[in-house]
């Protein structure tokens, strides 16, 4: 390699190398979806929209865990966030009993994140994870407390 190509191909290979450290796919950068505090809205599974039990909650941290509510019980999951792709591990619940239509949501919301990798999109402190078949699962960030 001549000492021309080398000074040309040293700034391009650093100037690609951080565009695909700092952002992922288009849509979410991993710093916009991990350590925030998250409340589930609601779920869209089959065409069919669930207003969420106002304990559903959501966090993945940026070590790789995540934690929360699925309407009823209390869940913690390993979570690999990869741009704007999240894929939650097996969850881990508590095994409380609630009435049926908030267990009738948290084995839906449990479907959702657990069905393979999501795609996550944010706007203005709303996120939204569609899954492969379309269904999405609809969060607000919660006020701090």
């Amino acid at each position: 390699m001549t000492l021309t190509a080398a000074a040309v191909f040293v700034p391009l290979t650093v100037a690609c190398g951080i565009g695909k450290a700092d952002s992922g796919p288009v849509g979410v950068q991993q710093s916009r979806v991990t350590g925030i505090d998250w409340r589930v809205d609601s779920l869209t599974a089959g065409g069919t929209a669930r207003h969420a039990p106002a304990v559903a909650r959501l966090r993945i941290d940026e070590d790789g865990k995540a934690a929360g509510n699925l309407g009823c019980n209390q869940f913690s999951a390993r979570a690999t966030v990869h741009g704007d792709r999240i894929t939650f591990g097996d969850l881990r619940m508590t095994r409380m009993a609630c009435a049926p239509d908030r267990m009738d949501f948290e084995r839906a919301l449990a479907r959702a994140l657990t069905t393979g990798t999501l795609v996550a999109k944010t706007d203005d402190g709303k996120l939204t994870l569609t899954d492969g078949d379309g269904d999405r699962i609809h969060l607000s960030r919660s006020a701090p407390e």
